[in-house]
């Protein structure tokens, strides 16, 4: 069955609005869309996943997440709830699935409470993708931000490192020459979104 519906997560510090130019493309393209928005630094899971939940209603669905996003989508997977198992795709953009090197930096300097309950996501120790519903990663490798000077000569999108984005398990790994926030906007990463939402690989 072709994927109709797509739940759309933000990342740290951020909210629905700014991934809504991403979900007018796909709303534009016939897809039913759950842009949804949530408190980063003190995220209600319970509120989260029963809104997703809602949402999917037995339908196949893809989970399009930008950077912390794509930690929730897997706790939303980890959760298990008898919907998540209509989950065919999760697509993240630079999500830093190993967990996130500049959150730990802020973590070692006693800047917690910049990321008050983000840790819980942003420190997580991931090594593979042990989910049905299949991972498609996506990551920027223009460094503007502040990860050129914390780690110098490293890859990465300026905040999350590319080495952060891979996992074992995940379908396919693409790197586009984007920072971290512009991702969301290009239309080069929107176009291979559509292609792989459009695919039929079950």
């Amino acid at each position: 069955m072709a994927i109709k519906r797509v739940v759309v997560l933000h990342g740290l510090y951020m909210s629905g609005f700014v991934m809504h130019p991403l979900c007018t493309k796909l709303e534009k393209e016939g897809f039913e869309i759950l842009n949804l928005s949530y408190n980063t630094l003190s995220p209600n899971k319970h509120a989260i996943f029963a809104a997703i939940d809602e949402f999917i209603n037995q339908q196949p669905t893809a989970l399009v997440c930008h950077s912390m996003g794509g930690l929730v989508a897997r706790a939303y997977l980890e959760h298990n709830s008898e919907q998540n198992h209509w989950v065919k795709k999760v697509i993240t953009l630079g999500t830093p699935h190993k967990g996130s090197a500049i959150a730990q930096h802020m973590h070692d300097k006693g800047f917690d409470m910049l990321l008050k309950d983000s840790i819980e996501f942003l420190l997580s120790d991931n090594h593979d993708w042990p989910f049905k519903a299949k991972l498609y990663s996506i990551a920027g490798d223009l460094p503007i931000g502040l990860m050129p000077l914390l780690k110098k000569g490293s890859r990465s999108d300026g905040t999350v490192l590319l080495e952060e984005t891979k996992l074992k398990g995940m379908a396919e790994h693409k790197v586009f020459h984007l920072s971290h926030t512009s991702m969301i906007y290009s239309r080069q990463v929107m176009q291979y979104i559509l292609q792989l939402l459009s695919q039929d690989d079950n």
